[in-house]
């Protein structure tokens, strides 16, 4: 059986995160937006990843820092 290789890159940074079928290797976030009506960006989507080293110096310069929660039951 063949896997498939996925390839992420860091819209932040340029790193590459590989992934092989479903299975990260490395976690990153994924954003995708529809813009609206209200917005200069009306009918537009925008889609990029950032990898976790980018998420946090991009939240760590939040005013308000990000709602942190721990998971009781790990998968």
């Amino acid at each position: 059986m063949e896997k498939k290789v996925y390839e992420v890159y860091c819209n932040s940074c340029g790193k590459k995160i590989e992934t092989t079928d479903s299975t990260k290797r490395e976690d990153y976030i994924s954003i995708k937006k529809e813009w609206g009506y209200f917005s200069n960006k009306d009918g537009q989507i925008h889609i990029f990843h950032i990898c976790e080293s980018c998420y946090d110096t991009w939240t760590g310069q939040f005013r308000i820092p990000v709602k942190v929660e721990e998971q009781t039951e790990l998968l």
